[in-house]
C-alpha cells in the first residue's frame, strides 16, 4: 500500500510547503528511496520517467540540511552543501523551480546556473550564498574556474538523468567536478535507463549504494498507447495532420532527430495553420524558455523538438507524443515517450516509421524486450484543409480543388476569378470571324556579296608578311653564317627610319 507524505515526520516548513502542493500520496520511487536517503546511504534509483524522482532526493536533502538553517545574511553562513547536476537548461530550470517550492518556508537558500545566459546574475545570485545548487556542468566549470562559488563543504550531490550525465559528452566535465568536491559526501543517482556500461560508470562514484529499481529498467510508462505507423518520408506531415484530426488532439511534442529538420518541420506546420513552436540546441536560452512557456500555457499546439526536451521536462496534461523521426538511440525512445502518460494519466505515443528505419525500431524491440508491430496507415481521400496559399511544398505538386499547375496562385487574382459572370453555354455562342493564319518568318540577314566569291589563291610572297620578306633580302647580302639561328621577328605598329 502507498505510504503518505504525513508519515515521513518532514519538518514543519517542509511539511506545510507539501501540503501546499498537493502531494498526499507517495509514488513507488519516493516511497523506496526517501528513506534511505534520509539514513545518509548512496542511492542509485531506476524509475520511469514522470513518476517524481526530484522529490525523492530533494525533499530528504532538505530535511538533512534543516539543522544547518540560519537567518545571517552572511554568504559565509550558506556555503553549498547540495549539488545538483542535469543534462540539460531546461532540465535543471524545472528542478530549481521544485526545489525552490519545497524550500519555500525554510531559510536554506537555493540557485541555478546554466550556459545560453549572462553570467553576471547568475554571479550575484551565486556570492549571495546558496545550500542548494542547481547546474549544468559547463556553466559550473565557467562559474568554478571564475571563482565565484566554492564547493568545499558540499555534502550531497545528485546526478539527475545519470545515464546522461555519464555519457561520453558529459563525462570529462563531470571528472573535473567531483575533483573540486569532498570525498566524504553521499551520492544519489537517478535515472529512467540503467545500461550494464553505466552502471559500472557509477560504482566508481558511489560508496556501498543501495540500487532502487521501482519497475522494470528501461520500460515505457503503461499508461501509453504505442503506435508504429508505416509511412513514407513525403507522407510524414499528411499523417500528422490525420492523427490530430482524428483523434481530436489539442496539444502535442513532436520530436525530430536534427536541429535543421526540427526548425524546416515547425515552419512548414505553421504555414499549413498549425500553431507551433521549435525547440533544439540552436535557438538561445531566452528563446527555449519563452517556446517551453507558451507550450505549458497552452497558445501553441505543437511543440516540435530535438531530444533536448526528451528528459525530466514535466508539462502535465500533454496527451500526445509524436516521434516525427525515430530516434537514433533506442533509450531515447523511453525518454519521449514519457512526456505522455504523467502522474497516471493515459497518453497516446506515436512514431512514423519510414523503410530505412528498420534497424532502430529493432533497437527499440530489444530494449522493451516486446515485438512491435508496425501498422500500414490509411489516409483519408480528402486531404486535411491547408491554410497555407499556393502550392503545398511537401515534396510533390499538390494544389486544392479547383486550381491546377496554370491557376492563379493570387489571392487578388482568385477574387477576380470568382467575381466573373458565368460563361455562356458553347452553343449560344456566336460564331467568330475565321481569320486566315500566317506563319511566322524570321527576316534574312544580308550578305557580303564578297564572301560568295570562290577561293583563289595569291602569289606566294605576297602571303608573307613583309617583315618577313624584308629580312630574307637582308640576310641574302650578309656574311652571318646560316648555322646562327636568327632572332625571332615581331611585327611593329609603327616603322622606325634608319
Amino acid at each position: 500500500m502507498t505510504s503518505s507524505f504525513s508519515k515521513l515526520s518532514l519538518a514543519e516548513p517542509l511539511a506545510r510547503a507539501v501540503a501546499e502542493m498537493g502531494y498526499e500520496s507517495m509514488t513507488p520511487i519516493q516511497e523506496q528511496a526517501i528513506p534511505v536517503v534520509l539514513q545518509g546511504r548512496d542511492v542509485m534509483g531506476a524509475a520511469q520517467t514522470g513518476t517524481g524522482k526530484t522529490a525523492a532526493f530533494a525533499l530528504p536533502l532538505l530535511q538533512r540540511m534543516m539543522k544547518h538553517e540560519n537567518a545571517s545574511t552572511s554568504p559565509a553562513r550558506h556555503p553549498v552543501r547540495a549539488l545538483v547536476l542535469l543534462p540539460t537548461r531546461e532540465l535543471a530550470v524545472q528542478v530549481a523551480e521544485q526545489v525552490k517550492l519545497y524550500a519555500k518556508y525554510t531559510k536554506l537558500n537555493s540557485a541555478v546556473v546554466f550556459g545560453g545566459m549572462d553570467m553576471k546574475p547568475q554571479t550575484l545570485e551565486l556570492k549571495k550564498g546558496v545550500e542548494v545548487l542547481v547546474a549544468t556542468p559547463g556553466r559550473l566549470l565557467d562559474h568554478i574556474e571564475a571563482k565565484n562559488t566554492v564547493l568545499n563543504q558540499v555534502e550531497y550531490v545528485v546526478l539527475d538523468e545519470a545515464d546522461r550525465m555519464l555519457d561520453i559528452g558529459f563525462l570529462p566535465d563531470l571528472q573535473r567536478i567531483l575533483s573540486y568536491l569532498p570525498k566524504q559526501r553521499i551520492t544519489l543517482l537517478f535515472s529512467a535507463t540503467f545500461s550494464p556500461e553505466i552502471k559500472r560508470l557509477a560504482s566508481s562514484y558511489l560508496q556501498d549504494p543501495v540500487t532502487i529499481e521501482v519497475a522494470r529498467s528501461n520500460a515505457a510508462a503503461s499508461t501509453v498507447e504505442q503506435h508504429f505507423y508505416s509511412v513514407n518520408a513525403d507522407d510524414k506531415r499528411r499523417a500528422l495532420h490525420q492523427i490530430l484530426k482524428q483523434r481530436e488532439l489539442k496539444q502535442a511534442f513532436v520530436f525530430v532527430n536534427s536541429k535543421l529538420g526540427c526548425a524546416r518541420l515547425a515552419r512548414s506546420l505553421e504555414r499549413e495553420g498549425l500553431k507551433t513552436t521549435a525547440l533544439h540546441g540552436d535557438k538561445s536560452q531566452d528563446e527555449r524558455l519563452k517556446a517551453l512557456e507558451s507550450f505549458k500555457r497552452g497558445e501553441v499546439d505543437l511543440l516540435v523538438c530535438t531530444d533536448v526536451a526528451a528528459r525530466g521536462l514535466d508539462i502535465k496534461d500533454v496527451p500526445a507524443v509524436f516521434n516525427f523521426d525515430v530516434p537514433f538511440n533506442a533509450e531515447d525512445y523511453v525518454h519521449r515517450i514519457g512526456r505522455t502518460g504523467r502522474a497516471g494519466l493515459a497518453g497516446l505515443a506515436v512514431s512514423f516509421v519510414a523503410s530505412s528505419d528498420t534497424r532502430l525500431v529493432s533497437d527499440i524491440e530489444k530494449l522493451l524486450g516486446s515485438k512491435i508491430e508496425i501498422e500500414p496507415i490509411e489516409f483519408e481521400e480528402d486531404r486535411p484543409r491547408i491554410i497555407a496559399q499556393g502550392r503545398i511544398n511537401d515534396g510533390r505538386r499538390m494544389y486544392r480543388e479547383g486550381e491546377g499547375p496554370d491557376a492563379p496562385n493570387d489571392g487578388l487574382a482568385r477574387e477576380a476569378i470568382e467575381s466573373r459572370e458565368p460563361r455562356m453555354p458553347r452553343e449560344q455562342r456566336a460564331p467568330r470571324e475565321r481569320r486566315e493564319y500566317t506563319p511566322h518568318r524570321q527576316p534574312a540577314a544580308s550578305r557580303d556579296p564578297f564572301f560568295d566569291q570562290p577561293y583563289e589563291p595569291g602569289a606566294a610572297a605576297e602571303n608573307q608578311p613583309s617583315w618577313e620578306v624584308g629580312a630574307k633580302a637582308n640576310a641574302a647580302g650578309s656574311a652571318v653564317s646560316s648555322n646562327i639561328k636568327p632572332k625571332k621577328k615581331i611585327a611593329a605598329l609603327f616603322k622606325t627610319s634608319n
